[in-house]
């Protein structure tokens, strides 16, 4: 296994068409946020490009995007390395999602619909199933449809806009909570679909900041859970 310590199958194929830059760019920041890559670990261009099947260019290209953007440390004389959050980092990034998730739970259960309220019966019965898995990743991958949904029902364009600036790294502060969380976080889902089909916005708006600010805790505990 190379350095980079990928696991097996972790590495997204690269689709066309696309400036190959942007394409590498999204691969690796996929990577990060999916903690196939590991915060703090080094990323070195050779192998990289070995994995994604590209020139040392685009790689190179993409690592200083990734740096501009938080994701990757360039260090000199030393490499890029993927970003270590602190503490401070993610309490202030997952106490601006509370904000915003809580109005999209209250502007959701305002206009609430019978189309949305399945569907989000549904993606909760499939993260459900991947909880029960012990799907990890499937289960990150539902929690965020999940709120992207209610984010989508609350049909607000500048809110959405700004929630998804910080929709992937709520992911990646979350992966590493996810399994803690586990049944309890879909238990509160369930708990919130109920509100919003029951058109109750203060109560979609207190189980929604109650629910972001369980995932908040759950981060800061983890090293010592």
């Amino acid at each position: 296994m190379l350095s980079t310590g990928l696991p097996q199958g972790a590495v997204p194929k690269l689709e066309r068409p696309g400036p190959l830059r942007d394409r590498v760019y999204e691969a690796l920041l996929e990577l990060i946020t999916t903690r196939a890559l590991q915060p703090g670990q080094h990323l070195v261009e050779s192998e990289l490009a070995g994995h994604l099947g590209v020139s040392r260019q685009p790689v190179r290209e993409a690592l200083q995007r990734l740096n501009t953007e938080g994701w990757v440390d360039l260090r000199p004389a030393q490499g890029a390395f993927v970003h270590e959050p602190t503490e401070q980092e993610a309490d202030q990034l997952l106490t601006v999602r509370t904000l915003l998730e809580a109005e999209a739970a209250r502007l959701a259960a305002a206009g609430a619909n019978s189309a949305g309220i399945a569907a989000l019966e549904a993606l909760c019965a499939e993260g459900e199933k991947a909880v029960e898995a012990d799907d990890v990743d499937g289960a990150v991958a539902m929690n965020a449809r999940f709120h992207a949904k209610i984010m989508e029902l609350a049909g607000n364009a500048v809110l959405a806009e700004l929630a998804a600036q910080v929709d992937r790294r709520v992911r990646w502060y979350y992966t590493p909570v996810a399994r803690q969380r586990g049944h309890q976080s879909w238990i509160e889902h369930r708990e919130l679909i109920a509100a919003v089909a029951g058109r109750d916005e203060q109560r979609a708006t207190q189980l929604m900041r109650e629910h972001t600010e369980h995932t908040r805790r759950s981060y800061h505990g983890r090293s010592r859970s």
